[in-house]
């Protein structure tokens, strides 16, 4: 099958509204599928799911242990977080710590998705600056890379060192030639594989304790860092950090732009990849929470579950309207 499957229904009163569907891979640690739902060969973008592929060279570059990083930097690293104090307090501290600024960023304002953090920029008639940028700890991350490495200032180049390092580890752990990329949100190239590949590279990761080697010790500890701090991953409120809460420790999420998302599952030695083709992140959420319930990883009536799969759909008057729902015979 090559097509792509219905994954999410959204139900109004008795009746099927939306449905969107999407293409899925569980794949092992030998690199094979375990399940597959549409075409695994289709060719994505995984925007910021691919995070902690990029943070990769960070750590096995010698950055990382250079510069004292902790598993803080390295949950950063791997966020698309909400510009709350709690991110953009300790990405201010590591810039300070390179001895840079701001101004160093390549990657943009964004008006912060927390609500106090917004607020209190309107309040105070102020501008966000690059620190509010979700990927703000990534690019901390490739300014630490950068500054190890002696590069130029445009470390956002598809041609500078600092994206070379992330194309390699990207090959290495996807197991493809990427056939090319795209400019992310944050200026920065987002290199495209198959689904099947970003399956496998996670798998890579979640196999990582059984290997010895050092790009695995440093996948080792990319993932430990995101399980131990989902909050600084995301935020309150958003499926990273409370999907990662409810399982306890098990299991590492990542979301990407326009419906990715992927799953690191060490107990298992496996590793999702899903994206949803309409580019609804609510979709998303639902089926990957779903193929984690299936797979016996997260409770299906945990509380943080039910937020984004079989969760009510309330009107602005708090009435309740309809559902969210992985679509019949998806799981």
């Amino acid at each position: 099958m090559t097509q792509p499957v219905p994954m999410t229904e959204i139900w109004r009163g008795p009746f099927l509204e939306s449905v969107h569907s999407g293409h899925a891979v569980i794949c092992d640690d030998t690199g094979q599928i375990v399940r597959s739902w549409g075409d695994p060969h289709a060719t994505v973008l995984p925007r910021s799911s691919s995070k902690m592929v990029q943070a990769l060279p960070l750590i096995t570059s010698g950055a990382a242990a250079k510069y004292g990083l902790t598993s803080e930097h390295l949950a950063l690293a791997c966020a698309s977080h909400n510009g709350a104090a709690i991110h953009t307090d300790r990405v201010k501290a590591w810039l300070d710590h390179l001895g840079l600024s701001d101004d160093d960023f390549r990657c943009g304002p964004q008006l912060p998705n927390d609500p106090p953090a917004r607020d209190a920029l309107i309040i105070g008639d102020d501008s966000p600056c690059q620190m509010h940028n979700n990927c703000s700890g990534k690019h901390s991350g490739f300014l630490t890379l950068n500054q190890h490495m002696g590069g130029n200032a445009e470390y956002i180049e598809v041609d500078h060192p600092v994206q070379q390092a992330c194309l390699a580890a990207f090959e290495e752990t996807t197991g493809e030639t990427s056939p090319g990329y795209g400019i992310d949100g944050c200026s920065a190239p987002n290199y495209a594989s198959s689904l099947l590949g970003m399956a496998r590279s996670m798998a890579w990761f979640a196999s990582a304790a059984d290997r010895s080697d050092r790009q695995s010790a440093a996948a080792e500890q990319l993932t430990t860092a995101m399980i131990k701090h989902p909050e600084l991953v995301a935020g309150e409120g958003r499926a990273c950090t409370e999907l990662m809460r409810a399982m306890n420790g098990r299991v590492a999420i990542k979301t990407g732009a326009e419906a990715f998302f992927i799953a690191i599952i060490p107990e298992k030695r496996m590793g999702v990849a899903l994206k949803i083709v309409d580019g609804t992140t609510r979709a998303s959420e639902c089926a990957i929470a779903a193929i984690l319930v299936e797979l016996g990883v997260l409770e299906a009536d945990h509380p943080a579950t039910r937020k984004f799969m079989n969760a009510p759909i309330l009107n602005r008057r708090g009435i309740d309207t309809g559902m969210i729902k992985p679509a019949a015979g998806f799981i």
